[in-house]
């Protein structure tokens, strides 16, 4: 239904051509554009929901015990959901609000676009089972290690003060009905999406410019002429990118045809999945600069290091 709404605002409508670049690239934004905001509203609302039933001061317990245990549990969360690298932005921010450590809900930012299940189902097709479970394994791991090793180094106090401030005075209310839950979760999607609306419009469309107009060929020449370096290239070469599950897998695809070892393929697809620089853009507005360098620096060393082990393991998947 969101695909027909792109094409008939773009193509039919405006009468671009769909087989020009900017024909191409306002279809993106526009089909992401609806895509991201649906998911928002009804994810938002279904946690600020749920936040009427569980009180702040227990769900701030249960994700802090058994040491990473929170990590996991938010990192697992995040691969059942169906978000991109941008949208999972004002969950992680919702997540946030609720009272959930940062570590934690970083675990579930990271874990949720690298296992995307759409994205699962396309690697089953094109790499086979046993090369898809090691991917969803590698990404709960770099969920789960990265979110706990960024919730060690306490850094709440680099999100924005007015952000800290509004989460402090945000609570749910201590009696409700039915009605009241509903409208809770109402108010809470309209606060989240309102806060950051212009932020995802502005990162989905450096996404749609990226996805339609940087030169695949290139990068694929890149990766291919370095060697051992490799893994480090082709994450930082992903990390800045931004593109759909149905781009991201063909992607990786080709690059592992053309005799590049598959670990450096999927560290290039994992990064492309989980940073993107319209996520950066998104997050300025909840965090400081230097968080938001730690957060990509920690996360793009883990997904290297996974690739370089991927790489070993090849043999055996």
């Amino acid at each position: 239904m969101l695909e027909a709404t792109a094409n008939r605002l773009v193509y039919d409508l405006a009468g671009l051509d769909p087989d020009t670049k900017f024909g191409a690239a306002l279809h993106f934004f526009v089909n992401d554009t609806l895509k991201i905001f649906l998911l928002l509203a009804v994810m938002i609302f279904a946690i600020g929901v749920l936040r009427t039933w569980l009180p702040e001061n227990r769900l701030r317990e249960w994700m802090n015990r058994g040491g990473i245990w929170g990590n996991l549990v938010a990192a697992l969360f995040g691969a059942i959901t169906p978000f991109c690298s941008c949208s999972s932005v004002p969950i992680f921010i919702s997540l946030l609000k609720a009272g959930v450590p940062l570590g934690v809900t970083f675990s579930f930012l990271i874990t949720s676009p690298i296992i995307n299940e759409y994205l699962v189902i396309l690697m089953a097709g094109e790499f086979g089972i046993p090369v898809t479970l090691a991917y969803v394994a590698s990404g709960l791991f770099i969920g789960t290690a990265a979110g706990a090793i960024l919730g060690k180094m306490k850094l709440r106090h680099l999100l924005e003060r007015d952000f800290i401030q509004s989460s402090q005075n945000q609570s749910a209310p201590t009696q409700f009905n039915f009605l009241l839950r509903l409208r809770y979760g109402i108010d809470e999607a309209v606060s989240v999406i309102r806060q950051i609306w212009i932020w995802v419009m502005v990162g989905v469309g450096i996404g749609a410019f990226i996805h339609n107009y940087v030169p695949q060929e290139t990068i694929h020449a890149l990766i291919e002429s370095t060697g051992i370096f490799s893994v480090p290239l082709a994450t930082t070469l992903g990390v800045p990118m931004y593109g759909s599950c149905a781009a991201i897998v063909p992607v990786a695809v080709v690059l592992f045809q053309k005799g590049i070892p598959l670990g450096t393929a999927l560290a290039f697809m994992m990064a492309m999945a989980a940073l993107s620089l319209p996520e950066a853009i998104m997050l300025r507005r909840t965090m400081r600069l230097q968080l938001i360098a730690l957060y990509f620096g920690i996360t793009t060393l883990a997904i290297i290091f996974t690739g370089y082990l991927l790489n070993a393991l090849t043999p055996f998947l």
